[in-house]
């Protein structure tokens, strides 16, 4: 059997290039097909902005931006555990649920740090009052 994609001359620019590619199919296919991902990145479309208007400094508002970022990451890693397992067969084994709940948890722990620290840096907002 031969590899779908030869890497072997994959290299410089191209690879930079290729790899590019490969993840806007990558963000495209799951702005399609998972639901949690596209309400992720919704509600990331109206925290990035928010993260400028509640931070005092902009490193604040990065660290905001970045944990937004992590959490859709973590959530395209978890939907590419669930893609390979399905991939592997459809019926029930209790490593494919384990591995599929790990991914699940994972994704949980972000949101619960996104939540803390968005939390905090609001509280410290409304603490300050307005500008």
């Amino acid at each position: 059997m031969t590899p779908h994609f030869d890497k072997s001359a994959n290299t410089g620019l191209k690879h930079f290039l290729n790899a590019a590619r490969f993840s806007i199919a990558g963000i495209k296919t799951a702005l399609k097909q998972e639901s949690a991902f596209r309400q992720e990145s919704a509600a990331c479309i109206v925290l990035f902005p928010l993260a400028f208007v509640i931070s005092e400094h902009f490193i604040t508002a990065t660290a905001l931006i970045s944990i937004c970022l992590i959490v859709l990451a973590v959530e395209l890693l978890n939907s590419g555990i669930e893609a390979a397992i399905d991939r592997s067969g459809l019926e029930f084994h209790p490593l494919a649920k384990q591995a599929k709940d790990f991914g699940s948890a994972a994704v949980f722990l972000t949101l619960i740090a996104a939540g803390i620290i968005w939390f905090a840096v609001l509280i410290d907002y409304l603490m300050r009052g307005p500008a």
